[in-house]
């Protein structure tokens, strides 16, 4: 499979007009499979793994046009004209950066808590228990959370993160993305998405605990997204979706549902 023709994996529920989801760094389709459920009442629910992720292909190419591109490759392999897009962090950069350079594909955008400006370096320790672990050569997985404790003190995080190990047939762990091109292109990963303004329907949503949407970064937003909406969902912090799932999900079917 050419970088030009790669496929993406996808999980699909419901009926209606088609919502793609994308995940963050680190993350895959299944983190958004409950709330999937619940956008599944009344829209076609595509969560979808994006490059170096998941279920889907790996490529070196990791810029947000190449991403944005995989996704489009998809919208046309559903056979949909527009999709509403939701993208969470990582994931948001990419789902900014099809309305930027595929306008007339974007019904509307929604962005979890990311704004299309460049992000300091922040992963390192996150990278070096990612090769912890596979030096170590595991074969029980609580020796990787046992490895990964010298790197990530969060629990939760350390969780989210061992849900890419997988076993393979010859009884060793080893990592489902592909964190080796992640880690080298870095610098893709950190940067803002680029292109003309994007004027049609948009929500960002941000967590009042986080720091990824300050004040600072809203003449960034609206000097791409001129129409943005910038909604706040107090006492969430960056993981807003999953700590705060239902108010989450409430501003986003009634931006969808508004004219």
């Amino acid at each position: 499979m050419t970088e030009e023709s790669m496929q993406l994996h996808y999980d699909e529920y419901g009926e209606g007009k088609p919502l793609f989801i994308l995940h963050g760094l680190f993350g895959s389709a299944s983190n958004f499979r409950s709330l999937a459920k619940v956008f599944a009442a009344h829209m076609h629910v595509f969560c979808v793994d994006l490059r170096n992720h998941g279920q889907s292909p790996h490529g070196e190419d990791i810029c947000y046009d190449t991403l944005a591109k995989d996704v489009i490759r998809l919208v046309d392999h559903i056979g949909a004209d527009k999709i509403n897009i939701l993208g969470h962090s990582m994931g948001g950069k990419v789902a900014m950066q099809c309305a930027l350079t595929y306008p007339d594909r974007i019904d509307s955008l929604i962005v979890g808590d990311i704004a299309p400006v460049y992000y300091p370096p922040h992963h390192s320790e996150i990278f070096a228990a990612f090769r912890a672990v596979d030096e170590a050569g595991i074969i029980k997985r609580n020796d990787a959370e046992t490895i990964m404790r010298d790197y990530v003190d969060d629990s939760g995080v350390r969780m989210f993160l061992l849900s890419n190990l997988r076993c393979d047939p010859d009884g060793r762990f080893r990592w489902r993305l592909n964190y080796p091109v992640l880690s080298d292109h870095y610098d893709d990963i950190a940067a803002a998405p680029e292109g003309y303004p994007f004027d049609g329907k948009t929500l960002f949503i941000r967590g009042g605990r986080s720091e990824y949407i300050p004040t600072a970064y809203e003449p960034a937003i609206y000097d791409l997204f001129p129409a943005a909406a910038i909604e706040t969902i107090a006492g969430a912090g960056h993981w807003l979706h999953a700590e705060k799932p239902v108010e989450f999900t409430n501003i986003i079917e009634k931006f969808i549902k508004a004219d």
